[in-house]
């Protein structure tokens, strides 16, 4: 089983919290968007980004210092997000943690798949932004199957708690081989579904967080997750999409 979730925007760099077991895989590929994104100028950097200008600036002088080989952050400390808040890897035993080594893949636009222990430097690039590289029109078409490819070679089962930007990398692309299996996190109002986007990235987080406490391993079993108040709606469920509502909803 592999994991799959998206990266956050906000990054931070903590060499102390644990150590790096070593550098992405694609690297070369990021080399490549790196040298890309340093021969734009700041007003079409933040235009890329569709940032302020005070996230631009920030951005701007880490891009022009960056260093992709030295003082490394783990990628699961580097981001900041609501998801990671949840996770807590900073709080896991070392068997929670081993866990997420073996089974968690975080989505990049700019790294394009890493290992949670991954060296990694603060950047920003969204896997939907408009980046022409190599003749390719956006970041989707230059990662192409390439992520995929990985992961098929390593599972035939991948539970995507991603969001849709950033499955989109992946799901296209994976022979049928791999089971592909969507967690939705939501509340039933008006006859349907209703997904809000600050919720579902806790629950995300939450589920990993509990699936590397559980030890989790078998698709079967992740429909007892339980946390923040969800429960697995069987007649809402397929094999292909796995739906949790909040109780009392």
């Amino acid at each position: 089983m592999r994991i799959i979730i998206s990266p956050a925007k906000k990054m931070v760099v903590d060499t102390d919290s644990f150590a790096v077991d070593g550098l992405p895989v694609f690297l070369e590929q990021t080399e490549r968007l790196k040298a890309a994104l340093q021969g734009m100028s700041p007003a079409e950097l933040q235009a890329l980004w569709k940032c302020n200008d005070a996230i631009a600036k920030l951005n701007v002088e880490r891009l022009s210092a960056m260093d992709l080989r030295r003082r490394l952050t783990p990628a699961i400390v580097s981001y900041e997000g609501i998801q990671y808040q949840y996770m807590a890897p900073g709080v896991m035993e070392t068997a929670q943690l081993d866990y997420l080594r073996e089974h968690l893949r975080i989505l990049s636009g700019f790294y394009g798949l890493l290992r949670p222990f991954d060296g990694v430097t603060p950047y920003r690039l969204e896997m939907q932004a408009k980046l022409s590289v190599d003749g390719h029109r956006d970041l989707y078409d230059f990662w192409g199957d390439t992520l995929a490819q990985l992961l098929a070679a390593e599972t035939d089962f991948v539970l995507n708690l991603a969001s849709k930007e950033y499955s989109r990398a992946v799901e296209p692309h994976l022979p049928k081989s791999v089971r592909f299996l969507t967690c939705t996190f939501g509340e039933w109002k008006d006859g349907k579904v209703i997904e809000k986007g600050t919720m579902c990235k806790m629950a995300r987080g939450q589920m990993v967080r509990w699936l590397a406490e559980n030890n989790v391993t078998n698709w079967a079993d992740i429909r007892a997750f339980d946390q923040l108040g969800y429960r697995f709606q069987p007649e809402l469920s397929n094999e292909s999409h796995d739906v949790f509502l909040k109780s009392g909803t």
